[in-house]
């Protein structure tokens, strides 16, 4: 059975419809906008990002992001429940908001939420670090920040399968990484997070962050002050 994953945008939905119409097809849904969200750490601060890429840092969807803000400190960007997923190496933290959105919090140490924690925009999930639950590696501390969209059935499924729950517990970061992430992974480029319009490079780890009220472009890595 051939899957359709809905994402977050316009672009999909219309080459969709073209289809359909072309086949005699059911159109398909139209995506749901990506919602109005900020970054994950607090406003008025530097933030240090090394640039946009895959959850892998080699191929597929580039869909992650490092950030380093100056307190060190990460926060939820929207409203959503967390969860905490759990490796043999410790915890790591998801969130998933309303729409299907799933944001990913990896290398984070001293996690300050619980599995199941309704939080708001602004609560603390704990502080950027190194730590690698459930593999992968790391050069500094940061927090890898990824995006997802996830059918509304995986959201609220009761399977054993990490797939079909979204109970990715026990799940490697190389799988997370590759096959989790082709099935997915939302890409960063072109969204609007914290006033700043996201555009991918050529390779992993560039890009561009522009921000929307002057058009102020910083080429990534690089720093810039996130003002919330």
């Amino acid at each position: 059975m051939t899957k359709i994953h809905a994402r977050f945008g316009a672009a999909g939905s219309v080459a969709a419809l073209l289809a359909g119409v072309m086949l005699g097809l059911p159109a398909a849904a139209e995506a749901a906008p990506f919602p109005a969200i900020g970054l994950p750490f607090a406003a008025g601060q530097q933030v240090y990002s090394a640039g946009i890429h895959a959850d892998n840092g080699n191929s597929g969807v580039k869909n992650a992001i490092d950030f380093t803000p100056t307190d060190k400190t990460v926060r939820a960007p929207l409203a959503g429940v967390a969860h905490l997923q759990h490796c043999a190496g410790g915890d790591w933290v998801t969130i998933d908001h309303e729409g299907g959105l799933r944001t990913g919090y990896y290398h984070m140490e001293g996690i300050a939420v619980t599995d199941g924690q309704q939080v708001e925009a602004g609560t603390v999930l704990g502080s950027v670090g190194n730590a690698l639950p459930c593999g992968g590696s790391t050069t500094g501390a940061h927090v890898h920040f990824t995006l997802w969209t996830l059918p509304a059935a995986t959201a609220s499924a009761r399977s054993d399968s990490p797939r079909a729950s979204g109970n990715w517990s026990g799940v490697s970061y190389a799988q997370l990484s590759s096959d989790f992430a082709d099935a997915f992974g939302e890409s960063v480029d072109g969204k609007t997070i914290g006033g700043w319009l996201f555009t991918e490079g050529a390779d992993q780890y560039q890009g561009t962050a522009t921000r929307v009220r002057d058009g102020h472009v910083t080429k990534l890595p690089g720093r810039f002050r996130y003002e919330g």
